[in-house]
């Protein structure tokens, strides 16, 4: 067992005995080492002046990734390389990505410059990226700027982004593959007492002994929402486990029949797994969070945390998925629906913890559609997810029907009511849907709140019902959905 955590930054080793459980990278790099180059912006992930980027093997591979620093727990970065806007000068010389930001006027009032500066440094270290506006902006849509406007940041980074790296991280990728590799040495992490502690233990086994010993621990995968548990609800957290070093958590074993993701698989790491069983899946995927969020935020921990308004959990339950769960004693799967029981309340017995799910592809006479609908297309919540998979016979007869939704119930809920009035409905006629669209007001009591009312919410669960219908019955999705609409114009702007 190790009670320190090992980090690399500027081609040093860095080792830290005194971590505390909830002590943020963000107030690591400002209050401990001054390097205030890194901006305290939002404080929940939102604004992106806090990126920093994060090396590690990925297959082998130096991979970089921006993180949001102010929700990401200092613990988490064992075994990384830490990089932030203070270490990509080289002897005097701007890093290719600021150098351009200058030369294209990228930057006003600076406060959200060094964000972007770190977000288009990952850009720029990432290979096989088309280089167009949509990739630059769907990188940097979780970076935000008030003064400056896009234009030229974005030019920048179409200038200096899409070539074969070279800088001096490039350079030294040789010795920071060793480093990373040293660094990575398969020990327990346990830093504190009894009472209070940061751990991070290696092995399942570990993971359920110390989980069974500890059950009031908080485990901590990605940190982007127990991150907001600590900057903006202001909880005391004494003991965390971050879940991060597990070997084998972080899997993603594409099959036949369907995926299986491990509990720390990101959101970044399971998209093209999740592209694969259907397009809006995939779709889905790109619009939680931002590049940073998918990079950090685990599926599991979507799932783990219950929320009513996940992004996810309606996708999974309509396709009919299976979630893994353990514990010292036991493991046991049940269905994912099955997990939620009430707002704020999992079938989670004490001591145990989600260890994966397994996500099942369609059959061939399946059809499936998910729907996201939020104030702002880019990293926002949901105010209504909509996730259906019908199964069809060649008459187009309708045998089978499963339809969540999320933001319309204390949890998110299968509409069961409306998955039995479909079964008999024809998908080529639309005057069989009628009692599935009525049967929605009986399936659920959505509540008002700030993203939207109760009679929008229903409403718009009841059209998204209607729009899937309809796509599945041959109405082409360009002349549906708004995000044809977006992406028509994204390209005449091109």
């Amino acid at each position: 067992m190790r009670d320190t955590i090992r980090f690399l930054k500027a081609g040093k080793i860095i080792e830290l005995e005194d971590v505390g459980p909830t002590e943020t990278l963000l107030d690591y790099l400002r209050l401990r080492r001054r390097e205030t180059g890194t901006k305290e912006g939002c404080g929940e992930g939102d604004c992106g002046a806090c990126t920093v980027a994060l090396g590690r093997l990925v297959d082998g591979r130096l991979t970089y990734q921006p993180v949001n620093s102010c929700i990401q727990l200092l613990g988490m970065i064992d075994g990384a390389e830490l990089v932030t806007v203070e270490d990509l000068a080289e002897d005097g010389r701007l890093h290719p990505v600021q150098a351009a930001m200058v030369e294209l006027h990228g930057s006003q009032c600076g406060f959200c410059t060094p964000g972007f500066i770190m977000s288009l440094f990952t850009l720029y270290h990432t290979e096989g990226m088309s280089k167009s506006r949509k990739t630059v902006t769907d990188w940097l849509a979780g970076n935000l700027c008030r003064c400056t406007g896009y234009r030229p940041i974005v030019d920048a980074a179409l200038e200096a982004c899409f070539e074969a790296a070279d800088d001096a991280f490039s350079w030294r990728a040789k010795d920071t593959r060793e480093h990373l590799r040293r660094l990575a040495d398969g020990r327990d992490v346990f830093i504190g007492d009894s009472d209070r502690f940061f751990s991070a233990p290696a092995t399942l086994d570990g993971l359920a002994a110390l989980y069974g010993q500890h059950p009031d621990a908080t485990l901590v995968a990605g940190a982007t929402d127990v991150g907001l548990w600590v900057t903006k609800q202001l909880r005391e957290l004494p003991k965390m486990i971050w879940l991060g070093r597990v070997e084998g958590l972080e899997r993603v074993e594409d099959s036949p029949s369907g995926v299986l993701i491990g509990a720390t698989a990101t959101y970044q790491a399971t998209e093209q797994a999740m592209t694969g069983i259907a397009e809006d899946l995939g779709e889905l995927w790109r619009r939680i969070g931002s590049k940073q969020v998918r990079a950090s935020g685990t599926v599991g921990g979507n799932i783990a945390n219950g929320s009513p308004i996940g992004d996810t959990p309606p996708a999974l339950i309509a396709l009919g998925a299976t979630l893994e769960l353990s514990s010292a004693e036991t493991s046991r799967a049940l269905p994912i629906e099955e997990f939620f029981i009430d707002y704020g309340k999992q079938d989670r017995h004490t001591g145990e913890f989600v260890t994966g799910l397994f996500v099942p592809r369609l059959s061939a006479n399946q059809a499936f559609r998910c729907y996201k609908i939020s104030k702002r297309f880019d990293q926002d919540i949901s105010s209504v997810m909509g996730a259906f998979r019908l199964t069809v016979d060649e008459a187009g007869t309708i045998t089978d029907a499963r339809i969540a939704y999320g933001g319309m119930a204390g949890t998110p809920k299968r509409a069961r009511g409306a998955e039995a009035a479909l079964k008999g409905a024809s998908l080529e006629d639309p005057s069989t849907w009628g009692e599935a669209m009525q049967a929605l007001l009986s399936d659920y009591t959505p509540m008002t709140d700030m993203r939207a009312s109760a009679e929008y919410r229903m409403e718009t669960a009841r059209a998204l019902l209607a729009k899937a219908l309809m796509e599945m019955s041959g109405t082409p999705p360009g002349q549906i959905r708004v995000l044809a609409q977006r992406e028509a114009g994204n390209d005449r702007a091109a």
